[in-house]
């Protein structure tokens, strides 16, 4: 007869083999939408030849041989900085350019972010991850990765007279419609930042961010979170700001009047909103919420200034319900008095609501400097490159164009930082 305890151990080692191991949650997250498109000829193509078809493969590597959480979000937030850095230099003319696309496009930065995020999604860590923590996670590549949390802006010194501006752009989008889109004002702001534009009052120091085509990431206060530590009183405050996207065209246009609206068209989530623009709990916000903001950039000087080959606009046109009314009317300009907003100068989209976020958020802290937005043409391909279907990522009237696109948004820049104190 064996012993007792021998039995017992026996009859632990045949029930741990007859007992199914228990698995770990699994909190992958399935392809966004915008993920979805990556795997298109397109964006594996811009990705090829601009040399950052590395970037998510690396990432992925690098959050595989994390241990745990905390480990994580300093890989993620490292990764995250040096892809915006990467973007940034490669735009910039710093480094190799990794292929043959033209340095100025905005595109790689896009598709290899969206590379990480799908690969963030699909991580399945060696340790426990809640959705809440995974979540914080992607937070962090997107911030880091759109250059959110690094706007540099020099501190004020004695007998120095630089002066400080932030710009932001977006990522490309209606790409359903045609995935090869670029978005000039992207390219705009990998183009600034950092940089220093010289003026007859004294140098200007530019920093950048690039926020993505959504709505919930607005909602969730991506903007004033983002633009909050630059607009509040202290030695890095800003003297001027421009928020810039793509808009009507063959034109520039710097838009009067913000309306708090959302129009409902769809984003690249494919998700729409029609509501007020909601503002997040903990912002500084004037109350009650108003249904218009106004620039406060120079609009007549910068219509006035010879910035370059397309015409620019002081655009004053809004949609409003009138006071006492039910019927949205076009307002040639501006809005009458009273009335509720249905679409500000920049219309009812993601621009004009990075636009009402920057001024109210500028109201609400008594930031008495330039500031609003500014719209740029619309990218076009060239004459023999517009069917998506048989087109080509890039040509060269669109490398042109966006160049010269970039170039002008630096000129009337710089008009903004010659009006600043």
């Amino acid at each position: 007869m064996r012993p007792i305890r021998t039995l017992v151990a026996v009859a632990a080692v045949s029930l741990a083999l007859a007992t199914p191991a228990v698995a770990a949650p699994d909190t992958t997250a399935a392809p966004t939408i915008e993920e979805q498109r990556l795997d298109k000829a397109a964006p594996q193509e811009i990705l090829r030849r601009s040399g950052f078809d590395d970037v998510a493969p690396d990432f992925a590597r690098a959050l595989a041989g994390t241990h745990s959480a905390a480990e994580a979000e300093r890989v993620i937030a490292r990764e995250g900085g040096q892809l915006w850095k990467r973007a940034v230099d490669r735009v910039q003319g710093r480094g190799p350019a990794g292929g043959d696309l033209s340095r100025d496009d905005d595109r790689p930065l896009y598709w290899a972010r969206l590379g990480m995020t799908r690969a963030l999604g699909q991580w399945q860590p060696g340790f426990p991850l809640t959705d809440a923590r995974r979540a914080a996670l992607l937070d962090t590549l997107e911030r880091t990765s759109r250059g959110q949390d690094s706007l540099d802006l020099p501190a004020d010194k004695a007998g120095t007279n630089i002066k400080r501006i932030v710009v932001t752009g977006f990522d490309p989008f209606q790409l359903d419609a045609d995935v090869r889109r670029s978005n000039p004002s992207g390219a705009a702001a990998l183009a600034l930042d950092g940089t220093t534009i010289r003026t007859d009052s004294g140098p200007a120091r530019v920093e950048t961010a690039v926020f993505p085509v959504r709505w919930a990431d607005f909602a969730d206060g991506t903007v004033e979170r983002t633009l909050l530590p630059a607009f509040r009183s202290g030695p890095r405050r800003v003297d001027a700001f421009m928020t810039v996207s793509q808009g009507r065209v063959g034109r520039f246009d710097v838009e009067r009047t913000n309306g708090a609206w959302r129009g409902g068209y769809p984003d690249n989530a494919n998700v729409s909103r029609t509501e007020t623009v909601p503002i997040p709990a903990g912002v500084p916000t004037p109350h009650p919420q108003p249904q218009w903001t106004t620039t406060t950039l120079p609009y007549e000087r910068i219509v006035a200034a010879n910035t370059g080959p397309v015409p620019v606009y002081d655009h004053t046109e809004v949609t409003e319900i009138p006071a006492g009314g039910t019927t949205p009317v076009v307002r040639p300009d501006g809005p009458t008095p009273g009335s509720t907003a249905r679409a500000g100068g920049g219309g009812d989209y993601l621009s004009n609501e990075i636009a009402y976020r920057a001024t109210l958020l500028r109201d609400a802290l008594g930031l008495k400097a330039p500031g609003g937005h500014l719209h740029t043409p619309v990218l076009q391909f060239g004459p023999g490159n517009t069917d998506p279907a048989t087109g080509q990522v890039t040509d060269p009237d669109f490398v042109h164009n966006r160049e010269a696109i970039t170039a002008q948004v630096r000129s009337i820049l710089t008009v903004v930082a010659a009006t600043t104190r």
